[in-house]
């Protein structure tokens, strides 16, 4: 009796220790080079473009934790991309707090948001999950619609960037682009931590055999939720940086085609990658900013780009290159 309790124990314990994967020289190489080239961004880019990319990409990254790491596919995540753009905007326009109070007050906005969505969704799986998130989101943008403090359909508009810490004038524009850097650096870095936590792992075990992770004791419902809370506020911060980036905050980042185009990002990228989200932002953003001023019409280019990938690249542009042999060699592995 006492072997069977200590094999069930062990069995708990191997479960979610799935070990990360190391970082070798070849992805801390790929790393340095990356973080040096949106240091130099600036200078050769548009910044407002490369900021627009950053926001969105985190916004794909956090939309990513909930559907890569716990298999929970939402269709709702406009609403804490939007509201925190709402939040932000309106407590440093209308209450003149300084920006990170202003994010802090969006991204709270969004926990609590994601709390209340993540408690009804939650209990249902699969499709239901979806569709239960895809109609709370659209109730809150009919509040948004509705409510005095949006400004209805006008939005808030010319909203202050003020300093940051009383200090960094981000209406500078170099100043606003290496904070808006640094928050995405420090928000891949705690994701990447999170993912390789303990949580991290039985949020993985929960994707893979839910089943199996409430057998060996573990609250699914619990982890969950806490992943979800965590998604949302996430996506919260990115839509606070965007409202202080553009300084104005619409009904367009509330919509349902909102949380289509971070879906479409994740998609693109590939799933349960660390990466994958951040190049599918690209993608997209850059096609919509190319495609805005020419005649060809900007869905239909990227509905025709989705199908490509979709057909020919089924784990996504990143998963697929780290499912090839030169992926594997170089130590990369998809784990989806």
């Amino acid at each position: 009796m006492s072997k069977a309790i200590h094999s069930h124990h062990a069995s708990a314990t191997v479960l979610p220790a799935e070990a990360p994967a190391g970082l070798g020289p070849v992805k801390i190489g790929l790393m340095a080079i990356g973080l040096a080239a949106l240091i130099a961004a600036p200078m050769f880019i548009y910044p407002i473009f490369i900021m627009k990319l950053l926001c969105f990409a985190l916004f794909a990254c956090a939309f990513n934790l909930l559907i890569g790491y716990t298999g929970l596919l939402s269709f709702g995540h406009a609403a804490f991309f939007g509201g925190a753009a709402y939040f932000t905007a309106h407590a440093v326009k209308e209450w003149g707090v300084t920006p990170e109070i202003g994010i802090i007050i969006g991204m709270a906005g969004a926990a609590l948001l994601g709390l209340v969505i993540g408690f009804v969704a939650i209990r249902r799986q699969g499709i239901y999950f979806a569709m239960i998130t895809l109609a709370l989101s659209q109730m809150f943008y009919f509040f948004s619609l509705q409510a005095p403090f949006t400004h209805g359909e006008d939005g808030l508009q010319s909203v202050p960037r003020g300093h940051l810490f009383g200090l960094l004038d981000l209406s500078v524009q170099t100043n606003m682009y290496y904070t808006v850097l640094a928050a995405f650096v420090i928000v891949l870095l705690v994701i990447w931590r999170f993912v390789h936590s303990p949580f991290g792992m039985i949020l993985k075990s929960i994707r893979e055999n839910e089943q199996r992770a409430i057998s060996l004791g573990y609250s699914v419902q619990h982890y969950k939720l806490g992943a979800f809370v965590m998604s949302a506020t996430l996506a919260g911060l990115a839509g606070g940086l965007k409202a202080l980036v553009f300084q104005f905050a619409t009904l367009t980042d509330v919509t349902w085609q909102m949380s289509g185009e971070v879906i479409l990002m994740t998609l693109l990228g590939g799933i349960g990658t660390m990466i994958g989200p951040i190049f599918g932002a690209g993608l997209v953003v850059t096609l919509q900013n190319y495609l805005a001023t020419s005649d060809f019409p900007v869905t239909i280019i990227t509905g025709l780009v989705f199908m490509v990938c979709v057909l020919v690249f089924r784990r996504g542009l990143v998963g697929e290159f780290y499912a090839s042999r030169l992926g594997r060699k170089l130590g990369f592995e998809h784990r989806r």
